[in-house]
């Protein structure tokens, strides 16, 4: 830190008590200066060689010539800019005693002379000339020191802004923070420490937002000027404006980097914290990530910010860009606000198809696994909720529908009063088609799903099962299950016997081992696998046969949900020929 030191005679100011500063001299003090509830017991001789207004303060207050000779002169200032410790430190260069001056102290010291009328009319190398060459060749040329003392004028305002010393540490410090970093040579931040290497300083490249967090110690109100000044300049990019918003939000937003509870008192004070953040986002699109923004909204929403919509669609048109832990602090109706926004902002526009899908994939696959985790929250998350927000990405698309599944399991897990028409509903948001191995393992195994959930897993892992069978023996044409009729129909599987159901899931793992079995045999005979297909086929023809037998036929125009098999013109006849 730089320092001035004034003056050379030693320090002669003492106490008497908390009120009273006197100088310690052979000579009898012939003016009281008051100060606030501090009285100054001085020479006038000293004050008046150095300061205008003390002149012209004693000079109306002097006594009239019947008053007795050694009546002290008391005069009373109400306000002097830094009160009693800065007009100390102009009554002490007035009498040539030792002041030293620093970041800290320098700005009320030129404020209060500046008040005192301490010019160069005066006297030749009066105070304000002596502070005015510090603060130029020392103080406002260190980055450090410029903080600091941009720090200290808030509390001398006005005065501060008029002798124009809040401007210039503004400018100083975006000059610094917008310098080519190849010729950053000083401490670049002192918040850091560089690395050491048996005592010696290891060379590091100095980073392009090096001086983000030191502008985390200034108020709210000094951070908008020092952004918007270094903005001005146009020399740094937008995504380290960015990263100087993130740094001090982290410092300054309660909980902003934390979820859970946080205690805070003062609202108004941070509403309007959070507000000037949001306001200083710069345009740019991928000027902050998208966690910023996630968790800025839920700052905003939880103290009422004015900024809440617009920051609401800054986060719902880059929600494919979000994670799963970001998303989770938001309730349900903020959620299904989003995605509306996300939907909005994809409507026709200059970008690519393949974009397209994979931001409609990105967010499809974000809601899923918002919703599994919801579920868990059965009083927030009731049916009609759910179906809302996953009919919304329902067309979105997806490699796989695994995570759909997770969340319909999440959802019936927790929610085990819904009755058999609801459970029918939630499970058409799912296609049977598109669930993994895994997940069809789980699936037919899974009593919380309806009858025809099941059918229809059980259904298409045979046909993948058959597929892959007869790909790996070179042939190209799959056995064919009896199709006549839809394995979506729920009046079909309602009459589906449970042991039919026990049965297609024994012919399935016994389809399942025989695959293993003939992965594992380097002669690649189909003996076991083509066994285990067909013993699943006779199952299927069977549930299909007994529904023939008992009359009920489906009409084939019916419609069905994703994952349905629709009706084909082949019989179960012509299939077994096929085979």
């Amino acid at each position: 830190m730089k320092f001035m030191k004034l003056g050379s005679k030693p320090d002669s100011f003492q106490s008497e008590g908390e009120n009273v500063r006197y100088v310690s001299s052979d000579l009898a003090t012939d003016v009281i200066v008051t100060i606030g509830d501090v009285k100054f017991y001085l020479h006038k001789f000293p004050l008046l060689s150095k300061s205008a207004r003390l002149q012209k303060l004693i000079a109306t207050t002097s006594s009239n010539e019947d008053n007795q000779i050694h009546q002290e002169d008391e005069i009373e200032i109400a306000e002097i800019p830094g009160g009693p410790a800065s007009f100390e430190i102009c009554a002490k260069f007035c009498y040539g005693m030792t002041v030293t001056l620093n970041a800290y102290n320098v700005v009320a010291a030129r404020c209060a002379a500046e008040f005192l009328e301490m010019y160069e009319t005066v006297e030749k190398g009066n105070l304000v000339y002596k502070i005015e060459v510090f603060l130029n060749s020392s103080i406002l040329q260190s980055w450090k020191d410029s903080i600091i003392v941009l720090q200290t004028t808030r509390a001398l305002s006005p005065y501060a802004e008029e002798l124009k010393l809040t401007g210039r540490c503004l400018d100083s410090i975006a000059s610094r923070a917008s310098i080519d970093t190849s010729k950053v040579e000083w401490s670049y931040t002192y918040s850091k420490k560089k690395n050491l290497d048996n005592g010696l300083r290891k060379p590091q490249a100095v980073p392009r937002d090096w001086w983000v967090e030191d502008l985390c110690d200034l108020h709210i109100d000094l951070y908008k000027r020092a952004i918007a000044t270094i903005e001005a300049r146009g020399k740094v990019s937008a995504d380290v404006i960015g990263e100087a918003l993130h740094a001090y939000a982290i410092r300054r937003v309660p909980g902003f980097s934390k979820s859970g509870s946080v205690q805070i008192t003062d609202f108004a004070k941070y509403r309007a914290l959070v507000d000037s953040i949001v306001e200083l986002i710069p345009d740019e699109k991928l000027s902050v990530s998208s966690s910023f923004l996630t968790k800025l909204l839920r700052a905003s929403i939880f103290l009422g910010c004015d900024e809440e919509t617009g920051l609401k669609n800054r986060v719902g048109e880059r929600l494919d860009e979000a994670s799963l832990g970001d998303v989770m602090i938001y309730d349900v109706d903020l959620m299904q606000s989003l995605v509306e926004v996300f939907l909005k902002s994809r409507e026709p526009k200059n970008r690519s198809e393949e974009d397209d899908i994979t931001a409609k994939a990105a967010v499809a696959k974000l809601v899923d696994g918002y919703l599994a985790e919801k579920s868990r929250d059965s009083e927030n998350l009731p049916l009609h909720k759910f179906l809302s927000l996953a009919e919304m990405v329902s067309s979105f698309p997806r490699q796989s529908h695994d995570g759909v599944y997770r969340a319909i399991d999440m959802f019936l897990k927790e929610h085990p009063e819904i009755n058999k028409s609801e459970k029918k509903r939630i499970c058409r948001l799912m296609d049977c088609r598109k669930l993994s191995v895994e997940a069809c393992a789980h699936a037919v195994q899974n009593e919380r799903l309806p009858m025809r959930v099941v059918v229809q897993v059980l259904f298409f892992e045979q046909v993948r099962a058959n597929n892959n069978g007869s790909s790996s023996t070179g042939n190209s044409t799959p056995e064919i299950i009896p199709a006549s009729r839809s394995t979506n129909t729920e009046e079909d599987t309602e009459c589906w016997d449970a042991e039919d159901i026990k049965a297609l899931r024994g012919e399935l793992a016994n389809l399942r081992l025989a695959k293993n079995q003939q992965e594992n045999n380097n002669k690649g005979k189909l003996m076991k696998g083509g066994g285990g297909g067909l013993g699943v086929s006779r199952v299927f023809s069977k549930l299909w046969s007994g529904k023939e037998r008992s009359g009920e036929m489906m009409s084939s125009s019916g419609t069905s949900s994703p994952g349905s098999v629709n009706d084909d013109s082949k019989s179960s006849s012509s299939t077994s020929k096929k085979h």
